[in-house]
């Protein structure tokens, strides 16, 4: 709510909450917030079962299919699955019928299917979570390691470019670095390892802060 009131938007002006997957730093606000508000909240079956206790009763709740558009409002909604360790995760495009903005946070690795949903995106919001290097020599026990530099874990800032490198990008207006580990990644490493494959000044990348999110962004 404080991050809504800095954009000057309102909880009641909210359409509807989607959620990507059931673990907490995704899950925590939503029950709350849609009962306050009486939001509708969009989640696919598995994470709905994953999610049952923690959620509480929804006012509205909608089942998405991860292979299948939806609308709400004036856009449309395309969902994908990735490969993360939930019960049945996805990530969104969404489109007003003119642009493309493609969110991707948590997610192991880049795979074929990823980068096809992504492709001539106008503006990217891109999980650039870990610094390889840092999240080796960090405080992270090795367990813990291992789950984030895995397959079902979280994309570090060299795999971002490499995905990043496949897609068709002559569209792009804005990039969002995103879901930065603060004990593993520095904003500066991540806009560099981005901004090398765009050929563009690490400034022109925005960094989505823990704190505050980010600022409103306009697609011309």
């Amino acid at each position: 709510m404080q991050r809504l009131a800095r954009l000057g938007c309102p909880p009641e002006a909210l359409s509807a909450i989607l959620v990507t997957h059931e673990h907490q730093d995704h899950l925590g606000g939503v029950g709350p917030l849609a009962r306050k508000y009486d939001i509708p909240v969009w989640l696919s079956r598995g994470t709905a079962q994953a999610a049952y206790r923690r959620l509480g009763r929804l006012p509205r709740s909608h089942s998405l299919n991860c292979h299948r558009d939806f609308v709400i409002d004036a856009l449309q909604i395309h969902p994908f699955p990735v490969p993360h360790d939930a019960r049945e995760p996805c990530q969104f495009v969404f489109s007003d019928g003119r642009h493309r903005l493609g969110l991707l946070t948590d997610t192991g690795r880049a795979t074929t299917h990823i980068a096809r949903q992504l492709d001539g995106c106008d503006a990217l919001i891109l999980e650039c979570n870990h610094d390889s290097e840092m999240l080796a020599n960090g405080p992270y026990p090795p367990s813990l390691q291992a789950r984030v530099a895995g397959g079902l874990g979280h994309l570090s800032n060299h795999q971002a470019a490499e995905l990043l490198a496949q897609l068709d990008n002559t569209r792009l207006q804005h990039l969002v670095a995103a879901h930065l580990s603060e004990q593993n990644n520095r904003p500066a490493l991540a806009a560099a390892a981005i901004s090398g494959v765009l050929g563009c000044e690490a400034e022109w990348i925005a960094l989505a802060d823990q704190q505050q999110g980010l600022d409103w962004r306009e697609l011309a």
